[in-house]
């Protein structure tokens, strides 16, 4: 198994994928900011469980990069928190990646609670 194969990653992935194509919409004033930003905290959401999965023999290392996803994952909410107040998303739009981020979080929460399972 590798990091390709975690539920986590796969919806991550999906997640920041879903994320990126949405963004294309965004005004282009917001290029440098907002959709920047949105896009390497979903991405990073990714790449630090990635990392974690290779750390996995390092019981803190493992541990410290699934923190560094979660609270990635934490900061993609905020900017779809913005990217509603400013209506670049609908209400809809934004309810569905919340409860798809939330999942993201809880399988995250999950890989920490439960290392052994994943070695």
């Amino acid at each position: 198994m590798g990091f390709r194969d975690l539920l986590a990653y796969k919806k991550a992935f999906a997640l920041a994928m879903e994320i990126f194509h949405l963004s294309k919409k965004f005004p282009i004033e917001e290029k440098y900011s907002l959709t920047d930003q949105i896009r390497r905290a979903s991405r990073a959401v990714c790449s630090n469980i990635g990392e974690a999965y290779r750390k996995r023999q390092y019981p803190k290392h493992y541990s410290s990069k699934l923190s560094d996803s979660d609270a990635e994952n934490t900061e993609t909410q905020v900017w779809l928190d913005f990217s509603l107040a400013c209506n670049y998303i609908t209400k809809e739009q934004y309810d569905d990646l919340i409860f798809k981020s939330e999942e993201v979080g809880k399988l995250i929460f999950y890989m920490i609670e439960h290392p052994e399972k994943f070695r």
